[in-house]
């Protein structure tokens, strides 16, 4: 790698709340970070890559379904040719949906699936195309409460999650021996944010008291996880407030 060409760090996912975090916290460190969400969000996802760029950072917007083979493809070779290696791949596609199970349609459940299992294989399969040769790389996932126990009314969401994580044990125990760090990260509890306050009218009380998970503190982990030495690798972390129940 020549000193001019830039480590990348792709974040499939990057919404307004923890995606935006991830991409400013990998920002700081020195990566170019490559910003997807989907094509409706192509104006919001172009102010993010803005204000990171305003902080001194470097960022691009790529809006993408990140469900369509082609494009995910698409995505990753372009980063290759055009930006520098994909030194991260971070997926952090959402899809939490609520529906009793007798109102859940068959579209719901597939498309919640494609969005947080699906999407998270055409990811990982396209990042290790190129990490693979090169022997190094890092991949991380979120995950959520959902990830390890299905809840009442979330049979769709807990199935894509139970889905992704399964994913991130078959490509840790197939990547890692060729250098390919990957880890899961199970955030267990609400995380502030516009949405979230939208539902939780004393979230900005919580955030003050330290009982609602904080962005920028989940961010921490994962720089934390793609600077672990590969002599002492995690593979699955949870997070979740001091006065969460679990």
């Amino acid at each position: 790698m020549s000193q001019a060409e830039p480590r990348v760090c792709a974040v499939i996912g990057a919404g307004d709340g923890l995606g935006a975090a991830i991409s400013r916290a990998f920002a700081r460190e020195g990566l170019t970070v490559c910003l997807t969400r989907r094509p409706r969000h192509a104006d919001a996802l172009e102010k993010l890559a803005e204000s990171i760029r305003a902080e001194g950072g470097d960022a691009r917007a790529f809006p993408l379904d990140a469900r369509k083979e082609v494009d995910v493809a698409s995505f990753i070779d372009r980063i290759e040719q055009s930006i520098g290696p994909l030194e991260v791949l971070v997926f952090n596609i959402g899809a939490n949906v609520r529906f009793p199970v007798v109102e859940t349609t068959t579209q719901v459940y597939s498309k919640v699936w494609e969005m947080a299992c699906l999407a998270g294989f055409l990811a990982a399969r396209e990042a290790a195309r190129v990490m693979t040769p090169r022997g190094r790389g890092a991949m991380l996932f979120t995950g959520a409460t959902a990830s390890v126990r299905g809840g009442a009314g979330f049979s769709a969401f807990a199935g894509a999650k139970h889905g992704l994580r399964a994913l991130a044990q078959s490509l840790a125990r197939e990547l890692g021996p060729k250098g390919i760090h990957v880890a899961h990260v199970v955030i267990d509890g609400a995380i502030d944010g516009a949405f979230i306050r939208g539902l939780m009218p004393d979230a900005a009380e919580k955030r003050e008291r330290e009982e609602i998970l904080v962005p920028d503190e989940i961010a921490r982990n994962y720089v934390w996880l793609w600077r672990q030495g590969r002599s002492a690798w995690t593979f699955e972390m949870d997070l979740r407030p001091w006065k969460e129940s679990w």
